[in-house]
Parts: C-alpha cells; structure tokens; sequence
C-alpha cells in the first residue's frame, strides 16, 4: 500500500507525519475499518474472525482509506457458528479480549474487543501497550476509564488534532469504545451496532469498566494477587507472539 500502515501515522514521533492524519481522516478511517470488520463477520459467505486487529494490520491506500490486513490468524467459521475455541493462543497483547487471552474462546466480539482498543488508540495517537510504566501502572483502557469517570474524556484526544477535531464525534468514538472493551461479551456490541454508533446521532449504553483496566494501582501487589482480586486486573502470561 502507498501510504503503509495506521500505526506509522498515529503513533509517529514526528508530528507533521501525525498531524497528517486529522480528526477528519482518523474519523473515516475509523468507521472503514468498521465497516471491514462487519463485511467479515456478516456479509462474507463465511464468517470470519480476524484474531489480530491492530494499527499495523490496517493498510492505507492512496486515498488513506483502511484496508484490515494479514489473515494468517484469521478463522473462518460457519455462519451459525457463534463461538469456537483453541488450546493455542495467538494474537498480540493489549489487543486480545480476556476470554480469548484466557481462556482461548474466541467470537466475532472478540475482533470487536481489539477494534475497541485500536479505536482508544487512533483517537489518542498512543499504544495501549506503550502506556505502562512502573511508576504509574495504568493502561491506555484504564486512562480512558479514569478520564471517564472524571467526566474529561476529551483530554484523551491526540494533542495533534487541537485544532482540527469535531468534540461531538470524538467522545461519541471514545464512548463506542469503552463499550467495545467491555469485560463480558454480552456487554459488548456486535459490529453491526458499532456502525450504527458511530454513524448516527443516537443514545448511547453506559459503559462498565473495561477489562484489563488498569487505572494506577500500586505495583506492589504479588501476581497471586493480581490474579484473585479481579479478571479485570490479570495478566497475560502465555502468548504466542506472532
């Protein structure tokens, strides 16, 4: 592709490539990628569940429009068939939803967890996976829950795009995503619902926390810890990288 992938663009250190992308450009891109995910799980003959949706599976054409990349994760199934299993898994932290990272069940809510994520990531120019730090460890999901919380979730917003952003559509995006990254798939929508959102002018569910949402609890927790106190707050400890 001409213009390679999303992630160039967004997570860029310089900021004339960043600001290439304003809100305009990331909104459309946003609702083509949408619009790619609904195609697989709806209108393909068969449905398919891409496993591996991330900023650097999104190609860009000449005209910057989104093309979702690299099916070698990629797992066809029948079209009655709503959920299926693996004993590997697969994938890229930060992306993976927590029935899948834990328990290898994988849906179509499963690509709608990590567009949920990419969509947190487009809006704010930050991998999600890049916003840990020891000092502070809180996740690109629990920023956004905090912010959420404090009624400032337009403070997610790409410094880069100030001065070129419609505020209406970007907290209508950060709002889709938060339900997106729901913890429980019944929680989330499906892509069909997603389009609708994030296209029409219309009322919107209260998100609950998001999984694996961590928003600055102390790092002095053990990992017996971690693991008993919430699914919300586990860790992936076995995944196979690509």
């Amino acid at each position: 592709m001409q213009n390679k992938s999303l992630d160039s663009f967004i997570f860029g250190s310089a900021s004339v490539e960043k600001a290439v992308l304003d809100w305009d450009l990331r909104n459309n891109i946003v609702q083509g990628i949408a619009r790619g995910l609904l195609y697989l799980h709806r209108d393909s003959r068969l449905k398919i569940i891409h496993r591996d949706l991330k900023a650097s599976n999104i190609l860009l054409d000449e005209h910057m429009i989104p093309r979702i990349s690299d099916f070698g994760m990629a797992r066809m199934v029948s079209i009655d068939q709503s959920v299926a299993n693996t004993n590997r898994v697969v994938g890229t932290y930060g992306y993976m939803s927590p029935e899948y990272a834990l328990h290898g069940m994988f849906s179509v809510k499963s690509d709608v967890f990590s567009f949920g994520v990419l969509l947190l990531e487009i809006v704010s120019g930050k991998r999600n996976t890049d916003f840990y730090n020891y000092e502070n460890p809180q996740n690109l999901l629990g920023y956004a829950w905090q912010l959420w919380n404090e009624d400032k979730s337009l403070d997610l917003l790409d410094q880069n795009l100030a001065n070129s952003s419609n505020l209406g559509e970007v907290y209508r995006c950060i709002h889709v995503a938060l339900l997106c990254v729901q913890e429980h798939v019944n929680d989330r929508p499906t892509m069909s619902e997603v389009v609708f959102m994030l296209c029409n002018d219309t009322n919107l569910a209260t998100p609950k926390k998001p999984a694996f949402c961590w928003t600055g609890r102390p790092y002095e927790s053990t990992l017996h810890e971690a693991f008993i106190d919430s699914r919300n707050e586990m860790s992936i400890s076995s995944v196979y990288g690509r």
